[in-house]
């Protein structure tokens, strides 16, 4: 199976962009079944960045800083496909959200991050 081709991978990025962390969630964990490594690595990468931002909601700055740094883990990876998402900008947004919460800062001064198109 190819996520990428799949409607239901444009649905969890419209939701994941929107900020409607569990919905694009719940799209991005049904594709996740679905799918065989390692494309199913970049979706749980995803997942956990949701995840993350749902707990930041949440107030629970340990389990954000726990899946943040999990995301980042499975995202960076070498042979971790894209699935023509800008995987580079996602990482980049996430490691700084991660590096503020060690510091005991504010993510919510970070970009939220962001599905993009790769270009």
């Amino acid at each position: 199976m190819i996520p990428e081709a799949d409607p239901r991978f444009i649905q969890g990025m419209t939701l994941f962009n929107a900020a409607e962390w569990y919905e694009a969630h719940d799209v991005f964990e049904d594709l996740w079944h679905e799918t065989a490594d390692p494309e199913r690595r970049t979706l749980q990468g995803i997942i956990q960045v949701a995840v993350a931002q749902l707990h930041l909601q949440r107030g629970n700055t340990r389990g954000a800083t726990i899946l943040f740094g999990e995301a980042l883990g499975r995202l960076l990876r070498p042979g971790t496909p894209d699935l023509g998402i800008d995987l580079d900008d996602l990482c980049r947004c996430v490691r700084q959200r991660l590096e503020t919460l060690q510091q005991d800062g504010d993510p919510e001064c970070i970009t939220v991050p962001s599905l993009r198109p790769k270009s």
